[in-house]
């Protein structure tokens, strides 16, 4: 083979690695974005499930307007998506003008995501906190560190947790 021959088979190679790596971070990026959406739209979810035992009369198994003994179930703490809990702290969300009890006028459900990202020079999970009162429901998306997430799944789905309550959900950063 010429010189030239060689020359374009090593651009043909210098090439095709850099659109491999391109692909993939990319697809990094995409699937980071799609996770956040899927547990921005599990929040919701749960928030409409919170609100709904808010409003339900005690004698129907309701909260009897508030959120006392609100619980997720075991098949709403965990799916595809992440790991989801709840509590009375905004986890660092930062979170303003609230007014009343915390966990009987207002709650905060927490996700942590499955897919992870370098932010900071550090891993985190995409997280997300939703502020639930008897009439809106406010989302914030943002990540918590790999450590703490990791500590927030296991709290929430060990057999102890009979609730989903938990106070591990920390160190969160808005987006």
């Amino acid at each position: 083979m010429g010189q030239q021959q060689l020359l374009l088979i090593v651009l043909g190679v210098i090439i095709v690695g850099i659109a491999i790596v391109v692909g993939i971070s990319m697809f990094k990026s995409s699937a980071v974005d799609a996770n956040r959406s899927a547990i921005a739209s599990d929040l919701a979810n749960l928030a409409s499930k919170a609100q709904r035992y808010y409003r339900t009369p005690v004698e129907l198994g309701g909260g009897g307007q508030k959120f006392d003994n609100f619980a997720l179930s075991t098949l709403d703490r965990s799916n595809p998506n992440g790991t989801y809990g709840w509590g009375t702290t905004d986890g660092g969300a930062g979170f303003t003008g609230l007014t009343g009890t915390a966990g009987t006028d207002y709650i905060f459900i927490y996700a942590v995501g499955t897919e992870k990202a370098s932010v900071g020079g550090q891993t985190q999970f995409v997280a997300a906190v939703a502020l639930v009162t008897p009439d809106k429901v406010e989302i914030k998306q943002g990540w918590i560190p790999e450590a703490t997430g990791n500590t927030f799944k296991a709290d929430v789905t060990s057999n102890t947790n009979t609730n989903g309550q938990t106070t591990s959900f920390s160190g969160f950063t808005a987006q």
